[in-house]
């Protein structure tokens, strides 16, 4: 005789999906490892704006609006 054909139903593929998906989601969400908060609350606070800066200065040279007519 021959042996069945092994075969995977799509339920089965959707569950082990799901089951890779959950594992991969909960490795990365261990407790502990946020590294994205590393300021100090006065580095928070500080502005970060400057208006005479270079880039600044720039955009708002390249980015002018012509003026309105009638004036």
């Amino acid at each position: 005789m021959s042996e069945p054909k092994a075969t995977i139903g799509r339920r089965q593929l959707l569950r082990a999906g799901m089951t890779g998906l959950f594992v991969a989601t909960a490795s990365a969400l261990e407790p502990g490892t946020a590294a994205a908060d590393t300021e100090t609350n006065s580095e928070k606070r500080k502005p970060r704006f400057q208006p005479n800066a270079a880039e600044v200065k720039n955009f708002y040279r390249v980015n002018r609006y012509p003026a309105p007519r009638g004036r």
